[in-house]
């Protein structure tokens, strides 16, 4: 067992042989892509930080199989403690990165399936557990970062997977043989992908006795037979393709999605999870997404971003000491600290299930995210608000660089005499990309319908209020029997 380092974590991509497509045409060399690029080392900064002994205590943790350090991504976790740590862990990474580092969709989905594995196998005597044990401790010795794959294409929202006119719509399996099962469908939306070696497989909706065929969960590693990725534009990607860095905002990091097709894709038996069990297919997509939507700690650490950006840019400007705009960053502030706390708390309220596996508090985890869906989208408007409008109508950097007009860029755009144009416009490029940008897709977007819509939430969260215990304690108060 070992950890890799953010150099052997690239290395071992190039080792991959993925089917992807991007722009109409197959991308051959995925790694050094330069649009893919900023995701990959995204995902290498989670390898980083864990060879740093001061985030050790952070971004790892004892595997509790084996009793070694391992990768916190790829932990069960164990503890009230490690729920906590897994929040701070997003924070941190989300500063770091300033976009979505990709992993947690992966964790989330090893320690949903460490519990619900354990519950079918105590209903029906399976062996989905030991399967599973297995697997993870491949992804703990190996320090492998894993794709949680849940979000089917749906097709007709109004009709259960059965009644598709196109089945493929949901994953679903088409032939079972003695040695594994063959299935298809497609898995949209898949943050990280190509950065991943493997891919984990669930159901995305609660389902029942008509659609058993699609109660299926697996995983396989990423560059299996059959799959193809087919990559997600986002606003202002081919800027990655322009010479000069200062129009991309985010020199370093980015994030990606992706298509995801199954085509008659063969799975072996000893990597399936579950298969036809559609009574837990609830169980599995409920407890994935209330750990995912605890995992939104990470806009917190993006926001963090945000904040420091928009203060400079104030700087910059010279309006850093005005009552409103000062007032604005404390908004910004509260909204972000709001969005910690939610984290925090759900992981706080945590409980230890039958599994030995420690679980978030279910409401808590989706308030958090219900706040999520709503609070960065503020803060980015503020951001705006502190910008101006510069934001959105500054000429390119190969205008500032021009031989003709670039004195004149120099000249008209410059805010503080002691601060240079060239440092104005990266932060209000670095502001753009957070709020309108490639990074806008993970901030935004993200927050908004990443780990279930707003809706997915709200529904959530009337199932696990208990509102006769509100009821009860209104009426004692006021005498109502």
């Amino acid at each position: 067992m070992y950890m890799m380092t953010a150099e052997q974590y690239e290395e071992s991509l190039r080792r991959l042989n993925l089917v992807v497509y991007m722009f109409g045409k197959r991308i051959e060399n995925v790694v050094d892509d330069p649009i893919i690029r900023p995701s990959m080392k995204a995902v290498a900064k989670t390898y980083e930080l864990a060879h740093r002994p001061e985030h050790e205590d952070i971004m790892t943790a004892t595997s509790h199989i084996t009793g070694k350090k391992v990768n916190r991504f790829t932990h069960i976790h164990q503890s009230i403690e490690d729920l906590v740590k897994k929040s701070k862990m997003g924070r941190l990474l989300g500063r770091e990165t300033g976009c979505c580092f990709q992993r947690c969709v992966g964790m989330d989905s090893l320690n949903a399936l460490d519990m619900t594995t354990f519950d079918i196998d105590r209903k029906y005597g399976t062996e989905y557990h030991k399967r599973f044990v297995k697997y993870l401790a491949y992804v703990q010795d190996n320090d492998l970062t894993c794709c949680g794959a849940m979000t089917d294409t749906k097709g007709d929202r109004s009709l259960p997977p059965h009644k598709q006119a196109d089945p493929d719509m949901f994953m679903h399996v088409v032939e079972e043989k003695q040695d594994g099962v063959i299935v298809r469908g497609a898995k949209a939306h898949q943050t990280g992908a190509v950065n991943s070696h493997e891919i984990i497989v669930m159901p995305t909706i609660t389902l029942r006795e008509p659609d058993k065929d699609y109660a299926i969960s697996f995983a396989l590693p990423s560059d299996t037979e059959g799959i193809t990725y087919i990559i997600g534009r986002q606003s202002c990607d081919t800027r990655k393709l322009e010479s000069g860095t200062m129009d991309r905002g985010n020199l370093f990091f980015g994030g990606h999605e992706a298509l995801v097709i199954f085509d008659n894709v063969f799975v072996p038996w000893g990597r399936v999870f579950m298969f036809k069990e559609y009574d837990f297919s609830r169980q599995l997509v409920e407890q994935f997404a209330a750990y995912h939507r605890q995992s939104y700690a990470c806009k917190v650490g993006v926001g963090d971003v945000l904040i420091g950006a928009a203060q400079t840019a104030a700087e910059y400007n010279g309006v850093e000491k005005a009552s409103h705009i000062k007032d604005k960053v404390v908004e910004m502030n509260h909204l972000n600290e709001t969005l910690y706390c939610g984290a925090i708390a759900c992981a706080s309220e945590g409980h230890k299930e039958p599994s030995g596996t420690y679980y978030v508090n279910t409401l808590l985890a989706n308030v958090h995210k219900q706040n999520v869906t709503r609070f960065p989208y503020e803060m980015a408007r503020l951001a705006q608000d502190i910008a101006g409008g510069l934001l959105a109508t500054l000429p390119s950097e190969k205008d500032f660089k021009s031989d003709t007009v670039g004195k004149w860029m120099d000249k008209y755009y410059k805010g503080r005499a002691d601060i240079s144009t060239e440092y104005r416009m990266r932060i209000l490029r670095l502001i753009e990309n957070l709020t309108l940008g490639t990074a806008a897709t993970n901030y935004l977007t993200e927050s908004m319908h990443g780990a279930g819509s707003p809706q997915a939430q709200r529904i959530m969260i009337s199932r696990r209020v208990n509102m006769q215990e509100k009821q009860r304690a209104a009426k004692r108060l006021c005498g109502i029997e």
